[in-house]
């Protein structure tokens, strides 16, 4: 499997970095995790505009998904026609919420011509070559954290996640471990929303997994190297901070 980083700011888009999204690739079919905000620049310069053949919504904030009607244009008004419906897996109000941030307008209709929805649930189900997990995760609204198996090699994402068990079963000996720390620590951070590094960390030592990629950081009220350092003090593997365009393979 391959992991693009297509976007990894936290909240919003930073001066470098687009909301959050993660392309895996395998036998050539390629899984789009989440479709933040500015994510869509990054994809065509990576994979290509329609190079994408699902995508899995993780939760259904507006910095996750907000590309998704973006690329609503790009496919429904191609100049060789519109593309074939995608498959998009998320959360059961997605194309409710998708189309109202879309257009909004009732003549507007729905997006069932650009895309078919599937509603998550937890549990496995297999996207293309893929074997994938999900499971609710400690957000505010219904969240999901993904794991991807593919050939021996796994691959886990936290989505947006305070503290929870579901992150040990998901990530639990994962080649990599692609995980929010978006708070200081230090802080008095609100409870409920998110990690921090040092939990981040944390998490990766007690489920094992090989490398740690620290996302969702907030550029603009994040200091990477307090959180990279918070990370490595509970994690002794391998651990990055990512940014767009950055490659991993396992």
């Amino acid at each position: 499997m391959r992991l693009t980083v297509l976007g990894c700011a936290g909240s919003f888009p930073g001066p470098n970095a687009p909301c959050s999204a993660y392309l895996i690739e395998a036998e050539d079919f390629r899984l789009l995790l989440d479709f933040g905000t500015g994510s869509l620049s990054t994809l065509q310069r990576v994979g290509g505009l329609y190079s994408v053949d699902a995508i899995l919504l993780s939760h259904l904030h507006a910095d996750h998904i907000f590309d998704a009607c973006s690329y609503v244009v790009a496919r429904r008004y191609a100049p060789d026609g519109p593309k074939p419906r995608l498959p998009v897996y998320a959360p059961a109000s997605a194309p409710e919420r998708l189309a109202a941030a879309y257009g909004g307008a009732p003549h507007e209709g729905t997006l069932d011509d650009v895309y078919s929805f599937h509603t998550l649930r937890p549990g496995t189900f297999l996207v293309g070559p893929f074997e994938v997990t999900v499971d609710r995760v400690n957000h505010p609204i219904e969240t999901f954290g993904v794991r991807v198996d593919h050939g021996g090699s796994a691959i886990a994402y936290s989505a947006d996640t305070a503290p929870c068990e579901t992150l040990l079963r998901l990530a639990h000996g994962v080649d990599l471990f692609l995980c929010e720390a978006s708070y200081p620590d230090g802080a008095v951070n609100p409870p409920g929303l998110h990690l921090t590094g040092r939990e981040a960390g944390e998490y990766a030592t007690k489920a094992g997994v090989g490398r740690l990629l620290l996302t969702h950081l907030v550029p603009a009220w994040c200091d990477e190297e307090q959180t990279f350092a918070a990370a490595t003090a509970t994690f002794t593997g391998d651990v990055d901070v990512v940014c767009p365009g950055d490659r991993y393979f396992v």
